[in-house]
Formats: structure tokens, sequence, C-alpha cells
């Protein structure tokens, strides 16, 4: 039985390890040809950390009898996310979906963060996106201008620090946070063009949850184990399918056995005066649309 990715080829960035390498094994099992990227680098970004990471995971789809080649391109520049299009093309002669899953985090207090953390924590995750999904777009509206449907998915990977932040972790929450609403935009945008728009906001053990969480994450010594990457990939593979077209524009929370929509922001209370308020007049009217309104989610570490 042929698996519901046959004859799809999907880009995933990030795939040395972790939940990347979770996907890329997951979407070859279902018939997949899977680009596998992985710069090699650190948990907090150091080079040179994880060299050949993507070659040992296309050895291991292969092994497994399935479609998989390697790139080591750089997701934060323009011309490493069209060698990984290239890459596709080249291989397997054509491209259907990415995941864009590349990241790493350089934990700090807000008054700690230091400018050049800040940039390099945003690069590699909002740009990364952009430099990689760019690509892919120039590429599917290209088909779709000569009259082919591109059925293509753009898979974008926010949090739940993104969604409702993290204390220690404010560089990191606002690039989740902007993929959140990245995602929101190009569903809007790029449907026209036969492309969906979906992010995850996935929780498991990787490096860099290990390296903050590693007691709590641990694997058990028998039952389920509820923090294993693999439990993620399902979702990731029916996104990535031809039968997720109608779905776009939705944010996952994935642990687990779990499959949360999240629902995002909305218009809450509302008054309206019909006329300018004055400054005196403000305060009582925000006390009264908090009090009815419903409570945000705490931020992770608060309180």
């Amino acid at each position: 039985m042929s698996g519901i990715c046959e004859g799809r080829v999907v880009i995933v960035t990030g795939a040395g390890g972790g939940l990347g390498r979770a996907y890329a094994l997951a979407l070859a099992a279902e018939g997949a040809s899977v680009v596998v990227n992985d710069l090699g680098v650190g948990t907090h970004g150091e080079s040179g950390q994880t060299v050949g990471a993507a070659q040992k995971v296309v050895d291991e789809i292969i092994a497994k009898g399935g479609k998989a080649v390697a790139n080591t391109d750089d997701v934060t520049e323009v011309e490493g996310g069209q060698r990984m299009v290239q890459t596709a093309l080249d291989a397997f002669g054509d491209l259907h979906a990415v995941v864009n899953n590349a990241g790493f985090v350089r934990d700090r207090m807000f008054v700690s963060c230091t400018p050049d953390e800040w940039d390099a924590v945003l690069r590699v995750h909002l740009r990364g996106h952009f430099c990689v999904s760019r690509a892919a777009v120039d590429y599917w509206r290209a088909k779709q201008k000569q009259g082919q449907n591109p059925d293509a998915r753009i898979i974008n990977t926010s949090s739940g620090a993104g969604l409702q932040g993290s204390i220690g972790q404010s560089a990191y929450s606002a690039a989740k946070g902007g993929i959140a609403s990245l995602t929101l935009v190009q569903a809007a945008e790029l449907g026209r063009y036969g492309i969906t728009a979906n992010a995850l906001a996935p929780a498991a053990r990787t490096r860099m949850t290990e390296t903050a969480f590693a007691d709590a994450m641990k694997a058990p010594d028998d039952g389920f184990d509820f923090n294993d990457p693999a439990n993620v990939a399902p979702t990731v593979v029916w996104l990535a399918s031809a039968q997720s077209v109608g779905v776009t524009g939705q944010v996952f929370e994935l642990q687990g056995g779990k499959i949360m929509l999240s629902e995002g922001w909305r218009n809450g209370p509302v008054v309206d005066a019909g006329r300018r308020w004055s400054p005196s007049e403000v305060g009582d009217v925000v006390g009264d649309l908090l009090a009815r309104r419903t409570p945000a989610q705490a931020v992770y570490g608060a309180g």
C-alpha cells in the first residue's frame, strides 16, 4: 500500500536531528521524496557541531527503502533557499511542500539579552522562514502561471512561547509569534496560487528542550513516550500530503497524543461611547473590559 505522500517532494529544514529528523523519516515512510536540510550547527547556532547530520538521516531513509538527498545550505540566505529548491528539482523533478523547522535558542532574560543575540535568533527563525518559503513560492507561482496546479504546502514552526510568551525567551518568543502571524498572511495571500500555509507549535524532546527540561522530558522506562519527537510527525506528514488541501491559516499545538487547534487573537469585549473619551474616564472602562474578557493563558514560567 502506498503512503499518503506518495509522489510528493518535501524539503525539511533543520532535519539532522530532533523534530526535523522525525519529520523526514515519517515523510519518507509515507512515500515522500525528502530533501534533508541541516547546516550542522549546535543548539545555540555554533558552527561545526553536527557536521554530516543531514547525510546520516538520508542514509537512514535510504536504508529503509525511501528516497532522500542531503542539503547543507543556510536557511537565512536567499541563495541558500534557492539552492534547496533547486536540489529538490534536480533530485526529484518537483517540489510540493516546505517544512520550516530549522532554528536555535539563546535564552536570556530581556534585561540580559544583547542586540547580537536578539538579531541571531530572529534571523534564523523569521528570516529563515522567509528565505526558504520565498524560493518555493517563486517556483510554485511560476507553475500556476503555466496552468499547472502546484497543490503546495508551507508548514511553519511557531511555538507555545510564540503564542503565550515564555520567561527568559524574549527573542525566541518574538520570533515564534512573528511566524504565527506570517502564517496567517501567507494563507490569505497564497491560496490563489494553490498554496496552503499552516504552522506547528510542537512540544517534544530535542537538543534544545533537553538543555532546559532534561528531567521533565526524559524518556520513560516503559509505556508511551509522551515527549518523543515522532509523535509530532504524523500531523506534519498529513499537512504535507494532498489530503490537507482544504486546511490553511491554522496553528496546531502538538505534544504526545494531543492535536490541539489554537484559536489565536480575536476581538474581545468592547465599550463604544460614540464620542471621544476623556483621560479620566478610561480607567473605569478598562476595568470593565478586563472584568468581562476571557483571561489570557499565563506566560510560560510566570508565577
